[in-house]
This record gives C-alpha cells, sequence and structure tokens, in this order.
C-alpha cells in the first residue's frame, strides 16, 4: 500500500457543519467529507481490497465507497487533515493480518498444580461443615 497514491485518489467534499454556532457555523463550510472508492483504486491490490471490504464492510455504502466526516474543528483545514488521519489510520489498522491461533496443551506441572489446589479447597470446605454425631 502505497499512501501517496491512496491519497490522490481520494475526494473531498466541504459542507456546513450541523450543530450550534450562530452566524459563523451558518455561512462557513467547515465540515469535511473524505469519499474513497474502494473497488475502482489503482494502487490497492486485489488481496487488500477483499480484505478491506470484509472488515469495513459496515462502514461502505452499496458502492464499495468508504465515506468518513469531520466537523470537530472550526477551521476548515484543520479538518481536512483530521480526516486524512482518520483514514490512513482506518487503513492501515484494517490491512493488518491477526496471526493464527496455535492451541496450546497446559504443561502437566500446571495440571497438577491445579488439582492439588482444588484438592486443598476440598477438604478446607469440608472441614467447615458441621461434625456428624452418631
Amino acid at each position: 500500500m502505497n499512501k501517496e497514491n491512496i491519497l490522490k485518489e481520494i475526494h473531498f467534499k466541504a459542507t456546513r457543519s450541523s450543530g450550534a454556532g450562530g452566524q459563523h457555523v451558518n455561512k462557513v463550510s467547515s465540515k469535511v467529507e473524505v469519499t474513497f472508492d474502494l473497488e475502482n483504486s489503482k494502487s490497492l491490490s486485489e488481496n487488500e481490497k477483499q480484505l478491506l471490504t470484509q472488515k469495513l464492510a459496515a462502514r461502505l455504502t452499496k458502492e464499495n465507497r468508504l465515506i468518513l466526516s469531520c466537523e470537530e474543528t472550526r477551521s476548515q483545514h484543520r479538518n481536512k487533515e483530521i480526516a486524512i488521519q482518520k483514514f490512513l489510520r482506518l487503513i492501515t489498522e484494517s490491512l493488518i493480518r491477526p496471526k493464527k491461533r496455535r492451541p496450546t496443551k497446559p504443561s502437566r506441572a500446571s495440571v497438577r498444580r491445579r488439582s492439588e489446589t482444588k484438592q486443598r479447597t476440598s477438604v478446607k470446605k469440608t472441614l467447615r461443615k458441621k461434625p456428624e454425631l452418631d
């Protein structure tokens, strides 16, 4: 994955932010939307596209587009930087393949310790009972 090539494929759209803020919020487009077309990306291999499609399935549109938005600050430029950082972090984290889990057995010593502890606990609890009078 080449970050420079991916950043060239991103499309930005600036819109007005929601919420309170008075006159400034009503006239300035500070919210930034980042759109990335995963299906038609030339900088990702087919394997990477499949992996991203699986991992980001909940965030993709029907056309396999990833849309991120940022309206954290009042500055459009800063929101654009934050959105790019979010996008790159999301892509790089999604491309990490998890290691396969190898099933392991407990060691003989740990099995022995466990059974001894259980035995001690059992004896401790039986000693708490009232003695039976015959």
